[in-house]
């Protein structure tokens, strides 16, 4: 047993000693072939190419390959040499493969060689997946990076999308975000691999917050103050709500920037940030230190204005509006020069500029510092004047031509301004028929020589008519509208049937047509609305006609009688002129209106007269201003005000009723009324006497009506808005003893749809609350209202603006000043979104809670849902 293994071992080392022998000779004859084939390459002369073939990993096909490459037999190359350097390079800019390679398989008779092209195809994606984040969020990464079927994996691919995707949460706060980027292969029925699924795993991790910020080398300024200069940059603090703590690069660059420019406003104009750090202390905090140099504070010293002949040193020094010994603001400065913000600002730029000076140049110098005192000097390029010299409109193939020339504020021949092209461009979008968002003006021209400026506006038609599909629930029923809309009516062309496509367009008039009807009425009505009468002036004329007809309806049955109805027919006819003073945007307007009442057998507790009518000639005035900017449905700064007075004639002062004897006897029947101890008969007798009193107290209205609202548009930052608004309403009567009609009353409450009759009624809207929940069943003859709104856009497109709103207000109604109290209001706040499309006006939905009880409750209402069609911006 012994001598065997021994002759086992023995045999195992032979056979070990010869196949290392066997393996060295190999490897020096390979080197050596190796060597030698690679020297007589290198001998630098041309080689036949004698066959060419392809191999590797991939799905091409092989002549294709061959073909691409524009290698043949026969041809002649070097080798190693240019021409398959620049066939690497060709195939390596396709983007398809992962190797490629040229290999000499053979050399036959000294100068022919065997070509071998080895490439390895990239992968192609198959399916993705990403994990980790919400769908949108994933979809939103794929479309990004284009991540499709059948894109190549290449290493720059995943490189690049996992920077995207860093990055993407980095500038979120999430500074130690993971992505993990999983290849699987993904194969086919027949076990043929046909790409890779790819998985994409995100890990946000915790959003960094913001541990402390501490500044050094300040010593005029103390840390708290600087740390409110930063605006994105925040440390942790649990009783700031409007503003969380994160850390993000481009945010904390920002507020650097940010931090100089308010040192710069405060006098410090050399202030800078030396260094800041950065201080990890574990995933979810970092601590930040900014190192300041201040420098010293200046003042502002001598203002010299050099190059100016068309305004005096004095003039300008005031409009500047800078004094020698104030604090230096460099920002302040460059805003009074020229404030690119704002292109209607007060600085000396549109001074020049709203005079002819088209090409004025101003630039402030520093001339001399003098301790902590900067001297300047402001030197003036003022150039020619300049003048319109052709002015086009392009874009209308709608809107006639003469209806935006008339419009224009800039006119051949006129000095140049920028405040008429500015408020041009203004008056074309609150036209309605412009998308107010692609509105430019275009220097087609600018003639240095002459001072001639060609100028053209180009317009984008809208769609100007609408279809009105108004529903809502009002007065204890759905209240439904159809109404046309056509904002840019032709009537001149009414009998031209060429001009019907589908209805004659382009002149700028409004016709409306509308019927609106529930379970209980009906109301028809039509306007005509021209808004440059006899076409040289802005006097606007607008007439209407409606009819109504209304059926006491039993709330609790849901049953009309149309025995017992209420009709009302009245028209209207008004004149609305713009002026000049106190300035351009202030419209005064005048109309007289008439409606005609009457009942039959309609006894209610708001008309205690059954039968009967009433009538009411009304004239009212009203004063107007609106400066808001170009876009009507989304302004973005400006004002809107409202004062207006509906007065009836004083019939009571000139007529021979003695209506002081007729209110002693109407509360003389009311107290038999009220009196539980009357007899039947006194009390049929008391109500016929009080309805007659009633018709004659009423059958001629009289009163007047008072109402104001104020609205404000502010830009907060980008396109978000900021709206108050205020509103007033006061009805009164010239004569006690006759009292308050019980028409055109105010009813609060709710989303303004309810104004389901025409006999004067206003209906307020106050979110939050059911409507006309806020009024009793007579409505109220004092009422005021305040809004905040907070806007922002989604999109201002052609096709459809859409914005969201958050709201918070307060309202309520009054009877008579002794029970007025403007602080005691209904509150209610709330979310919104508002969608206007040309077609069919404004759309939106209301999400309102509100914090008081209705009439009559005692607790709070809560949540009220309203949708909004068809109503006011």
């Amino acid at each position: 047993m012994e001598r065997r293994v021994n002759n086992f071992t023995h045999n195992t080392s032979t056979i070990f000693y010869r196949t290392l022998y066997c393996t060295f000779i190999f490897a020096i004859f390979s080197v050596w072939s190796l060597t030698a084939q690679q020297k007589e390459l290198d001998s630098g002369i041309k080689y036949t190419i004698n066959s060419i073939k392809v191999t590797g990993a991939q799905s091409f096909n092989e002549n294709t390959v061959i073909a691409f490459t524009k290698l043949k037999v026969g041809d002649r190359i070097y080798i190693p040499g240019e021409k398959l350097s620049n066939v690497t390079k060709k195939l390596w800019e396709q983007n398809l493969f992962s190797d490629i390679a040229f290999y000499v398989t053979n050399i036959i008779d000294g100068d022919k060689v065997d070509l071998e092209l080895y490439i390895v195809e990239l992968p192609k994606l198959n399916e993705i997946k990403i994990e980790g984040v919400r769908k949108g969020k994933a979809k939103e990464i794929i479309e990004d990076n284009d991540l499709t079927k059948g894109t190549k994996i290449t290493k720059n691919l995943i490189t690049t999308t996992k920077n995207y995707i860093k990055n993407k949460y980095r500038d979120q706060g999430f500074l130690n975000t993971d992505v993990i980027f999983a290849q699987t292969p993904a194969l086919d029925s027949t076990g043929t691999e046909v790409g890779k699924d790819v998985r994409i795993l995100i890990d946000r991790g915790s959003r960094v917050k913001i541990s402390s910020i501490e500044f050094e080398g300040n010593e005029d300024i103390k840390d708290k103050k600087l740390r409110r200069f930063l605006k994105n940059t925040k440390k942790k603090n649990p009783l700031r709500f409007y503003k969380k703590s994160k850390y993000t690069e481009a945010g904390f660059q920002e507020d650097k920037e940010n931090l100089v420019k308010k040192y710069a406003e405060i006098g410090y104009r050399d202030a800078r940030v030396i260094s800041d750090t950065l201080i990890v202390e574990d995933d979810k905090t970092v601590a930040l230190k900014i190192n300041l140099e201040e420098g010293r504070k200046y003042y502002f010293g001598d203002i010299r204005f050099i190059g100016n002949s068309k305004y005096t040193d004095n003039f300008l020094r005031l409009y500047l509006g800078i004094q020698k010994g104030e604090v230096y603001n460099g920002t302040l400065l460059k805003e009074r020069i020229q404030d690119n913000s704002d292109p209607d600002a007060a600085d000396l730029t549109n001074l020049y500029q709203n005079n002819g000076y088209l090409a004025v140049n101003i630039n402030p110098v520093e001339v001399a510092v003098r301790n902590d005192t900067i001297d300047f000097e402001i030197r003036i390029l003022e150039n020619k004047e300049f003048y319109f010299n052709h002015v086009t409109v392009v874009g209308n193939d709608k809107t006639n031509d003469h209806v935006i020339y008339r419009e224009l504020r800039t006119r051949p021949g006129q000095k140049y301004s920028k405040r008429n092209v500015v408020r041009t461009i203004r008056e074309l979008g609150q036209l309605g028929f412009f998308d107010a968002e692609q509105l430019t003006p275009n220097f087609k021209d600018v003639d240095q020589n002459n001072g001639l400026v060609d100028l053209e506006y180009a317009v984008v038609e809208k769609g100007s008519s609408q279809i009105e599909l108004q529903g809502g629930y009002g007065g204890g029923g759905f209240v439904g509208t159809l109404g046309l809309s056509f904002n840019n009516f032709s009537l001149r062309n009414m009998f031209n049937k060429d001009a019907w496509q589908p209805v004659p367009m382009g002149d700028g008039q409004r016709l409306a047509l509308r019927a609106q009807a529930s379970s209980f009425f009906q109301t028809y009505s039509i306007s005509l609305t021209e808004p440059w009468l006899g076409g040289k002036k802005p006097v606007q004329l607008s007439t209407s006609f409606s009819h109504t007809i209304q059926y006491l309806f039993d709330f609790v049955a849901r049953e009309r009688d149309r025995d017992r109805r209420f009709l009302i027919t009245g028209g209207s006819v008004g004149l609305a002129k713009r002026l000049k003073w106190p300035d351009d945007y202030f419209q005064l307007s005048q109309s007289i209106s008439f409606q005609h009442y009457n009942l039959k057998n309609y006894n209610t507790g708001l008309f205690t007269f059954g039968d009967g009518f009433s009538n009411n000639l009304a004239y009212t005035i009203g004063l107007s201003r609106n400066s808001t900017s170009a876009n009507p449905i989304y302004p973005r700064f400006g004002s809107q005000f409202n004062v207006s007075a509906k007065l009836t004639l004083p019939y009571s002062a000139f007529g021979s009723t003695d209506f002081s004897a007729l209110a002693d006897e109407r509360q003389a029947n009311q107290d038999i009324i009220n009196d539980s101890n009357s007899d039947a008969g006194s009390v049929v007798d008391a109500r016929e006497r009080v309805s007659e009193i009633d018709q004659e107290r009423f059958r001629w209205l009289e009163f007047y009506k008072v109402k104001f609202d104020a609205t404000w548009y502010t830009t907060i930052v980008g396109d978000l808005v900021l709206r108050p608004k205020a509103e007033f309403g006061f009805l009164g009567a010239y004569n006690n003893d006759r009292g308050i009609p019980p028409f055109e009353r105010f009813f609060i409450g709710g989303d303004g749809l309810g104004a389901f009759s025409l006999d004067g009624r206003e209906v307020v809207q106050l979110r939050g609350y059911p409507n006309q929940s806020l009024s009793n069943n007579d409505g109220n003859t004092i009422y005021n209202k305040f809004s905040l709104e907070l806007r922002y856009p989604v999109t201002l497109k052609q096709l459809a603006s859409i914005y969201v709103l958050a709201f918070a207000e307060g309202g309520a109604g009054y009877d008579g000043f002794r029970n007025y109290n403007p602080f005691d209001l209904n509150r209610s706040a709330g979310a919104g979104i508002r969608i206007f499309m040309p077609a069919f006006g404004l759309l939106g939905i209301d999400f309102g809670y509100g914090f008081d009880p209705i009439l009559g409750g005692t607790q709070r209402n809560g949540w009220e849902t309203h949708f909004i069609i068809g109503q006011q911006f």
